[in-house]
């Protein structure tokens, strides 16, 4: 198997972006992850990204989180970030990269998670409770969804554009849907793509998503839909981008009826599908809702 690896020297000097990186080596692959603020705090926010994203997307979060005492982790899956990338795109699954995730909390023996998911993020991060419910104490959740095997028309129309863009110009993506970016900070969306041979998980991902009910990762997430409904415990909280097309107000209002406790969300107005380019506003009210600011 072909395995592409990102050089250091594109990662240099990104625009908010002063993190030193860190590396786990699991199944002879090599997974990078931010990993700030301090190893005994008694919170720690796993941030986990969406495609075709990065953790570079919680740049605005990771701040008031750390200057809250808290720990921050946030890491990249396999085929983005700094993390290694596979060419080939049948080397994806869903399994996998969930596999990967349980992983490294185990690994790093996270404890009192506040659970921070958006995109893919949530689709993957929303079902890890079901393995040791006892290490995650919070949610944050921002335009996601569960993969139960029902998906959108939008979705489905994102899907097709995604398939006929097999060296999808990621940073101009990001930018359309994400007001006041700077072309600085969409090179940096750029930056763990040197061309189409890295984008193998860009790729794949939209059509990882289960879109029927025996698809993989369909059983294990209406699991994880009954778990959040019925046994979840701990406390959330829900921010929308509002300007979101695909996992906008309508979704994300039926995936909070889904969450036991859930409150009314913090819409953000001028949010769209990256909502965390709204961190400033988001991250600091999850903390005073939270008991945490």
């Amino acid at each position: 198997m072909q395995v592409l690896r990102t050089p250091d020297e594109r990662f240099a000097n990104l625009p908010g972006w002063p993190y030193a990186p860190r590396y786990l080596e699991l199944g002879g692959l090599r997974l990078h992850y931010l990993d700030e603020g301090p190893r005994d705090a008694a919170v720690t926010a796993l941030c986990l990204h969406g495609e075709p994203s990065w953790a570079y997307l919680y740049r605005k979060m990771i701040p008031p989180f750390v200057a809250a005492g808290l720990r921050v982790v946030a890491p990249d899956f396999f085929g983005f970030g700094r993390s290694d990338k596979p060419e080939d795109d049948a080397w994806y699954g869903f399994e996998r990269h969930r596999d990967t995730m349980l992983r490294l909390v185990q690994a790093l023996d996270l404890r009192d998670v506040l659970l921070v998911v958006q995109d893919w993020g949530g689709l993957i991060g929303l079902t890890l409770p079901l393995v040791e419910p006892e290490r995650y104490t919070r949610l944050l959740v921002m335009n996601t969804g569960l993969g139960t095997g029902t998906v959108t028309e939008g979705f489905r129309r994102w899907r097709d554009y995604n398939n006929s863009q097999p060296d999808l110009a990621v940073g101009k993506l990001i930018q359309r849907g994400t007001p006041g970016l700077t072309d600085a900070e969409a090179a940096a969306y750029d930056a763990p793509f040197p061309d189409r041979r890295y984008k193998a998980g860009v790729r794949a991902f939209p059509n990882l998503v289960p879109d029927r009910d025996d698809a993989p990762g369909a059983a294990i997430s209406r699991e994880a839909a009954a778990f959040w409904r019925e046994r979840w415990r701990g406390q959330s909280f829900m921010a929308i981008g509002m300007t979101d097309p695909v996992l906008g107000p309508a979704a994300m209002q039926s995936l909070r009826r889904l969450i036991r406790g859930c409150p009314e969300p913090l819409e953000v107005a001028d949010g769209g599908h990256f909502v965390q380019e709204r961190g400033d506003v988001i991250a600091p009210a999850a903390l005073r809702h939270f008991g945490l600011a």
